[in-house]
């Protein structure tokens, strides 16, 4: 192998397989490790890949379940970290979006635990006044209820 093609193999960009074993998530190790299936995937490239792709979909179908839940009342943020659970599973800026949506509502809810009960009633109110209106809205547009005629 001449020089200048060597240095190009090793400057070049690294391939699917050497991103995936490099960022490989850490959430469920352990119990893949009991398990043993994430070595029978790395021997199955092509199986590897099919899983990847059924974990994608699923987990971004919830994500977007979770975000179109969002503004009703409900458990739509806690559908949104189930989704991100699990496409942290098997991809790694997923597990980091995942610890950053954590640190950040811990973070939210310690300021919140901080502020006057004034504070924290006026927020419930907004919250409360939101969720009032999307859902009036919502009951409006499809079933057509007058709740916001004039």
């Amino acid at each position: 192998m001449c020089p200048v093609s060597r240095a190009r193999t090793e400057d070049a960009l690294p391939t699917d397989q050497d991103r995936r074993e490099d960022d490989e998530p850490g959430l469920l190790d352990e119990v893949a490790d009991r398990l043993g299936f994430r070595g029978r995937l790395k021997r199955n490239p092509a199986l590897a890949l099919a899983y990847r792709i059924v974990v994608g979909v699923i987990g971004g179908l919830i994500v977007v379940l979770g975000l179109a839940l969002v503004p009703l009342p409900g458990p739509g943020w806690l559908v949104v970290f189930v989704g991100l659970g699990i496409l942290a599973t098997e991809f790694a800026w997923a597990e980091r979006l995942l610890n950053f949506a954590r640190r950040t509502l811990r973070s939210w809810l310690r300021w919140l635990g901080r502020q006057h009960l004034a504070v924290r009633g006026l927020i419930a109110l907004v919250t409360l006044a939101f969720v009032v209106g999307v859902v009036g809205l919502t009951l409006h547009l499809s079933v057509g209820l007058p709740f916001l005629s004039s």
